[in-house]
């Protein structure tokens, strides 16, 4: 299966992804198009954002490439589907979901334990830059983690969570037993 690295700042909520979602277009357009589309549905500040967003959706299963261009794909973005595709078709979700436990961590210890996992052709392709930009994809990972209810803030650190589904509220469980609620 393919993984995607491109990972976009996490939004505030699971409905900048449904918004996202819903800017790529039905028919299928290309990609400068469909980045022009995210730009300006999402007040994004460039294409290279855009096109990150348009590469992360496709990740998400939420959008396709085609022959004929990018289209939106009719997958809704559910907090389940969100939290499979993200663990399974983003490059160092499930890694740096899995260096995560009971005791919280800062972000530059969660890429500590990540960084060997890094590809190598990653460090020949940008000798001076690597390191930073993985340390904030990490961050990205993290955030995005949170937003998913797969890890939870706590002390100025990251911890993993079990996110656990009731009729009206997503209630997010850290590994130590506490809890915390969202509208769901």
């Amino acid at each position: 299966m393919t993984r995607f690295k491109l990972v976009p700042p996490a939004p505030a909520s699971l409905d900048g992804v449904a918004e996202a979602q819903r800017a790529v277009p039905l028919v299928p357009g290309t990609e400068d198009d469909c980045c022009a589309r995210l730009m300006r549905r999402l007040d994004l500040p460039s294409r290279d954002v855009a096109r990150t967003w348009l590469t992360f959706l496709r990740a998400l299963g939420l959008a396709a490439e085609r022959e004929s261009g990018f289209v939106r794909r009719s997958q809704e973005p559910t907090p389940e589907h969100l939290r499979e595709a993200f663990l399974d078709r983003v490059y160092g979700a499930r890694e740096v979901r899995d260096t995560l436990g009971a005791e919280p961590r800062n972000a530059d210890a969660v890429f500590e334990r990540f960084e060997e996992r890094v590809p190598t052709w990653e460090h020949h392709k940008d000798p001076s830059g690597w390191h930073e930009t993985w340390r904030e994809r990490v961050g990205s990972l993290l955030d995005w983690l949170v937003l998913l209810g797969l890890a939870a803030r706590v002390d100025g650190g990251y911890v993993a969570a079990t996110p656990t589904k009731t009729r009206t509220t997503e209630s997010i469980e850290s590994v130590d037993g506490t809890s915390t609620e969202r509208d769901g």
